[in-house]
This record gives structure tokens, C-alpha cells and sequence, in this order.
């Protein structure tokens, strides 16, 4: 039979045509050839319509099994950092922040997560990288779970808001969620008390307080970081921030290199959670990159994570160094140590 003398196709919409095609090449395990079949098309469209659902984001894969390389990085990382949990995820030579490594092992992980703890609060920072593990998520419903934003994130520019997290977790899990419609920084000290009185803004506080899981981003303190991007802090502010010391942040709290909090003017006006609401909490960090790994360094050493996933690259760089700086739990802040050797068995740039 000729292309021109099959059937037509029941489906009109190439969009919903090619998930199917999709579906079934992937999780049926059917040829293009048998999908053709399947759906009375010709072989070269039930290629095309696979290809287009790569290309439109319609597939996300998760995959099985270990990389060695990796995980030796991750129980280097665990060790000195003192982590539960530690996700290194293979580099795929993307130039910059590392965008698709992250989203495939942050989607991977907070998969997991919901397949097997129901009845949970789950609190949600903002960015970049969190928006592309949400992205990366397949859909999958889950009643049981709430989401909750862990500080504001009204900005300037609308389209970079960071509410984008919490509204793709919602449409993505069908859950409920809850937004902090508060700026990160308020303009001073008593405006932030005014609105962290309000009733709702206050009952959203309180749930993030008790989330079991947090996952959260971490910024650069530079003209070039999401903070001054998204319009939240001025490039004036960021460049007292650097003056200060200040080598990264997170959950609009600043860390210097030691993982000490750099108190600011900022400091002031922050509308998130405080560290004391932090300390001993289960926060897992998603972040990786060149420009990052001074912030993720100070993250770390500020003993306030449980948990970081992160690319290959980051990973070594964060394994290799020899001054680094280690959380000290008992006191909540870093403690600098020497390393005498590279972890073994770790690949080394």
C-alpha cells in the first residue's frame, strides 16, 4: 500500500500525534516501522513526529545505574562536607551553568522523592536551575504532597519571575502550592515587618517553616547573577555585597568564604526564612557551574545543607581543593582544614 493510499490518521493534532509516537517508541519498545503501523502513518513522519517530540521537550528520561567516576565524587563529597545526601550527575559539555546535567538529576531525585513519601511539605527556592528540574519532571499526580515557596520572589521584570517554580510544580503534580506574593527584599526594615504581619504571608511562613524537604538554589554575589538579572537587588547593592565579602547566597542569606553570614543592609530587609529556622533542617542544594562553585563552597561550609546535587565539573573542583573549608556543626559555621592529597580515584582537571 502506498503512502498515499493509507488510511487517515485518527489523530489531527501533530502535537498530541507525535507524544504517542513518543510513547510508544519509548515506554511500548515499538519500531518506527511498527508505529507506523500502529498509527496508519507513513515510516519518514512516525520518524519526524519522535524527532519533534525531543525537540519540544515532550520526552524525559530517567536512567538506571551508577557512573563510577561520580560516585566517587560523591562519597569524597559526603565525607568532607558531611552530607546525607550527594547526586553527581555526568557532564555533557555544556559551556556555563550546566543547565540540562542539573535538571536531569534534579528532576531524577525529587521523582523519587514523591514516589515514595506521601503527606509531605515541601518547600521550593527559586532560579534558574530550579525551574529547569521542574521543567524536566514528568507529570505525575500527587494530592498528598504540598509545595511551598521558602522566601518572595516578586521582581521588577515579570518574565523572569521566580513564582515560575511553584507554578510548574503545581501544574506539573497537581498539588497544592503556595506562593510568598512578597518581594525578596523588602524596601526597608519596617516595610518587611508590615508585610510579614499580614495574615496570609504569615500562614504561608509558617508552612515553610515546617517543610520536611527544602530544595533550594544558590546565586552569585555579581553584577552577572540572577539576583541583580531578575531585578531584586540593584547593581549598586550587589557591589556592597562584594566589598563585604560575600561569596554566594542562598535563600537571600549571604555567606562568605568561611560559610559565615555576611550581615548587610540587605540583610535587613530579607523576606525568607532566617538561619535560625534553617539550622538542622533537610535542605538539599541543586546548583553546579563554573560561577557557582565559590557560592556552593560557602554553602557548604556553613553546615546548614543536607544534601547538594551537582555536575561532574563542580564536583571535582569542590573534591580537589586543598585549603577547603568544612562545616563545623557544632558551631554553625566552617572551619578551614588542609588537604594533604587528591581524594583517590578522582579525575582531576
Amino acid at each position: 500500500m502506498s503512502a498515499s493510499d493509507r488510511p487517515v490518521s485518527p489523530f489531527d493534532d501533530d502535537a498530541s500525534l507525535a507524544s504517542r509516537a513518543a510513547w510508544l517508541h519509548y515506554a511500548g519498545g515499538l519500531t518506527q516501522g511498527e508505529i507506523a503501523s500502529r498509527l496508519n502513518i507513513p515510516a519518514i513522519k512516525a520518524h519526524r513526529l519522535i524527532a519533534r517530540a525531543g525537540r519540544e521537550g515532550l520526552i524525559r528520561i530517567f536512567v538506571d545505574g551508577a557512573v563510577a567516576d561520580c560516585v566517587k565524587s560523591e562519597e569524597a563529597l559526603k565525607e568532607r562536607f558531611q552530607l546525607d545526601t550527594v547526586q553527581v550527575t555526568p557532564d555533557l559539555g555544556e559551556p556555563g551553568l550546566p543547565l540540562k546535567a542539573l535538571a536531569f538529576s534534579g528532576a531524577s531525585y525529587l521523582h523519587a522523592v514523591l514516589q515514595r513519601d506521601a503527606g509531605q511539605i515541601i518547600g521550593i527556592g527559586h532560579g534558574r536551575t530550579l525551574a529547569a528540574v521542574v521543567r524536566h519532571l514528568p507529570t505525575m499526580p500527587t494530592s498528598e504532597v504540598k509545595f511551598v515557596s521558602l522566601l518572595g520572589g516578586l521582581t521588577r521584570k515579570f518574565s523572569a519571575s521566580p513564582f515560575d517554580v511553584i507554578h510548574l510544580i503545581a501544574e506539573r503534580t497537581d498539588s497544592e502550592a503556595y506562593l510568598m506574593p512578597v518581594p525578596l527584599y523588602a524596601n526597608s526594615a519596617a516595610d518587611r515587618a508590615v508585610l510579614l504581619a499580614q495574615l496570609g504571608i504569615s500562614a504561608v511562613f509558617d508552612l515553610a517553616r515546617r517543610a520536611d524537604l527544602m530544595l533550594v538554589g544558590i546565586g552569585e554575589a555579581r553584577p552577572s547573577g540572577s539576583l541583580v538579572q531578575t531585578g531584586m537587588i540593584r547593581p549598586d547593592e550587589v557591589a556592597e555585597l562584594e566589598r563585604a565579602g560575600v561569596a554566594g547566597e542562598m535563600l537571600g542569606h549571604f555567606f562568605d568564604a568561611d560559610g559565615n553570614i555576611v550581615e548587610t543592609e540587605l540583610s535587613s530587609r530579607s523576606i525568607s526564612l532566617s538561619p535560625r529556622d534553617l539550622r538542622g533542617r533537610n535542605i538539599v542544594a541543586i546548583a553546579g557551574g563554573p560561577g557557582k562553585v565559590e557560592g556552593i563552597r560557602a554553602a557548604l561550609a556553613s553546615g546548614l545543607l543536607k544534601g547538594l546535587i551537582t555536575d561532574e565539573l563542580t564536583a571535582r573542583r569542590l573534591v580537589d581543593e586543598r585549603g577547603a573549608v568544612v562545616p563545623d556543626k557544632k558551631n554553625g559555621t566552617g572551619r578551614r582544614v588542609k588537604t594533604q592529597k587528591k581524594a583517590k580515584g578522582v579525575k582531576h582537571d
